[in-house]
């Protein structure tokens, strides 16, 4: 058995200390259980819910005993104040805090001497209470009501400023309607005008083009015959030459025997007429050519242009389709170049060997092997971004665009820019050089391309015609023929030797931003800053088909060697290929931001994309 005693706190109950007691104890005395029953057994267990029952009811009994008698619970009462309190409570509101000392004091003396009577200490009357109340409300009322005139004055300044300026937008607008009407007026008359000149610009303007397509193909028609020309002139020189060995007899149809020759078919009397009118006609285009040049101005070390009658050998290695239309999956990334630390803008590569150069807004240029890229070469100089480059026929020269109003060369065997043009008025978009590697052309935002001559380092001839920025230029290779693109939304062919338009295509909307020909020439391809592809027939100088690729920015195009696939740069961040025949086009993505430039191999064995994500991608 355990025995604990305790002691009960005002904090609550605690041990003092705890005894076991065994229950053997040494008397063996027999205690006996007391019943606890039998005391608690006669009264009855309390239900506390019968007590709450037993209250509400009283509860009820009384208020219903309230209302049977008409009574009603008495109001709340309001104690008046007295006249100490009052002025108690004056003196403290008025901060008089050394008076109200000397109250109390005074006060309470004679209230304890009995000498204050018991009317003079009762409650204050009436209407001295209701004085302080009517002070009080008058003292809040007056606060509101400065309150409310401050407000009613900015209001009023307020409205007084929107009502200026209501009536200067009001008079503004009267003015400006007043000359939206004049301007309408004007553009009616301007229109009416313009229209009793149209059909006589559209004339003047078909006779131009005619006479400008009849001038192209005379002139093209002059070189043909200037070459004929030189090979009967070397033709009969040899002839000449082997007559001295001939038979005697022989000698006497010496001038039938070079018409024989000449002509291909015996020695008739027909074919000797149409050999002396050929040899007559020959002799009349040679001498009108020396006019001509006799006329121009010479400089010394300037460079002859070569004839259009060459042909471009590269056609002969032109064998069936495209690669990417034969080869099941078509082009696929294998190669990327971090080449640069901005944006690539333009790419070009070498005519002989595996070398790609690069020009980037980083103001420099770089050259790589590929497609391992190694980086070969790395150039600096330019002062702006570099907009464009071309190798040079040969490869050991680079020409650069740039924009600060300059073009270079640079020379690989020096290792440094050998030559800088400076005579454009803006910014250079492009470059492009001339097969025989002695001119380089190349185009502005001042809306003008020009003709550079690399041995006498001036400009040949300006090609002026463009309402707006040139965006690009190409020779036509093995030719004396370029076009170019401008933002006026036209493209120009253009004679290199006269500097004279020979043909303007109309048909884009908006501003064209490269051009380039297909291997056989007789094809052009052109994109413009909406994503519109346009193909041209040079031959008729009409349209063939139009695509839209956008609504993102087509920035450059390139011809496969076949002509059968256009490879489009798009802002889009993918390079598009364009299937001329059947008219699909599928994507080659893999740049991370636009794609500014695209150029297929010699051999349409890969392609090359440069994009604003600073990379160079090989596709193959």
């Amino acid at each position: 058995m355990a025995v604990a005693i305790e002691r009960v706190g005002e904090e609550g109950a605690y041990y003092l200390e705890r005894v076991n007691i065994t229950e053997d104890s040494e008397d063996d005395f027999n205690y006996e259980d007391v019943p606890i029953e039998d005391e608690y057994e006669s009264e009855p267990d309390e239900d506390l819910n019968a007590a709450v029952r037993t209250i509400q009811e009283a509860e009820e009994d009384d208020l219903a005993a309230v209302k049977s008698q008409g009574i009603t619970a008495p109001p709340v009462t309001r104690r008046p104040e007295v006249v100490d309190d009052f002025i108690r409570n004056f003196l403290v509101t008025m901060g008089m805090n050394r008076t109200l000392d000397c109250f109390q004091t005074e006060w309470y003396e004679l209230q304890q001497r009995g000498l204050l009577k018991a009317e003079d200490i009762q409650t204050v009357p009436d209407v001295y209470t209701q004085n302080r109340n009517l002070d009080g409300r008058v003292n809040l009322l007056c606060r509101d009501v400065d309150k409310f005139k401050n407000a009613a004055n900015k209001a009023k300044e307020s409205f007084v400023k929107l009502k200026k300026e209501r009536d200067f937008h009001r008079m503004h607008h009267k003015r400006v309607v007043q000359e939206k009407n004049k301007l309408i007026s004007d553009i009616k008359k301007l229109k009416k005008h313009y229209s009793s000149y149209e059909p006589t610009l559209r004339q003047l303007k078909e006779k131009y083009e005619a006479a400008m397509k009849e001038k192209m193909l005379s002139k093209l028609e002059r070189d043909r015959a200037v070459g004929e020309v030189v090979g009967l002139q070397s033709t009969l020189r040899n002839f000449q030459g082997d007559e001295s060995d001939m038979p005697p007899h022989e000698s006497t149809t010496k001038e039938q025997r070079r018409l024989m020759f000449a002509s291909g078919v015996g020695p008739t009397q027909s074919k000797v007429r149409e050999a002396n009118d050929m040899f007559r006609n020959s002799a009349a285009m040679t001498k009108s050519m020396d006019v001509v040049n006799q006329e121009l101005p010479r400089y010394p070390n300037d460079s002859e242009f070569p004839l259009d009658t060459r042909t471009n050998p590269a056609l002969s290695n032109v064998k069936g389709p495209s690669p990417h239309l034969t080869r099941s999956g078509g082009f696929r990334l294998t190669h990327t170049i971090q080449a640069h630390s901005l944006a690539v803008s333009g790419i070009a590569l070498h005519s002989r060997k595996k070398i790609l150069a690069t020009v980037s807004d980083d103001h420099s240029w770089k050259m790589w092997s590929i497609p391992s890229g190694d980086i070969v070469m790395t150039g600096e100089g330019h002062k702006d971004w570099i907009s464009d480059c071309d190798f040079h026929p040969n490869g050991h020269q680079l020409a650069t665009a740039s924009g600060d109003v300059t073009v270079k060369i640079w020379d690989f065997s020096k290792a440094e820019c050998v030559q800088t043009f400076t005579q454009h008025q803006h910014a250079v978009w492009g470059v492009s050089w001339h097969t025989c590697g002695d001119f380089l052309a190349s185009c502005s935002m001042d809306g003008t391309s020009k003709i550079w001559d690399l041995n006498s380092l001036r400009c040949r001839n300006t090609l002026r015609g463009h309402a707006d920025s040139v965006n690009s230029i190409e020779f036509l290779p093995y030719s004396n023929t370029l076009v170019t693109s401008s933002a006026d939304k036209t493209l120009s062919l253009w004679d290199a030797r006269t500097g004279l338009c020979g043909q303007t295509f109309y048909g884009h909307v908006h501003s064209v931003n490269h051009v380039t020909f297909n291997l056989r020439g007789d094809t052009l391809a052109s994109c413009d800053s909406y994503g519109w592809i346009k193909l041209w027939d040079v031959r008729t100088c009409s349209p063939m088909t139009s695509i839209d690729v956008g609504p993102h920015p087509a920035n450059k195009v390139a011809f496969d060697p076949s002509g059968t696939v256009l490879a489009i740069a798009s802002s889009e961040g993918a390079v598009k290929m364009f299937e001329i025949a059947s008219g699909q086009v599928s994507n080659l993505t893999g740049h991370e931001d636009a794609v500014q430039a695209v150029m297929f191999d010699r051999n349409g064995e890969f392609l090359v994309s440069g994009g604003s994500d600073s990379t160079v991608r090989i596709w193959s």
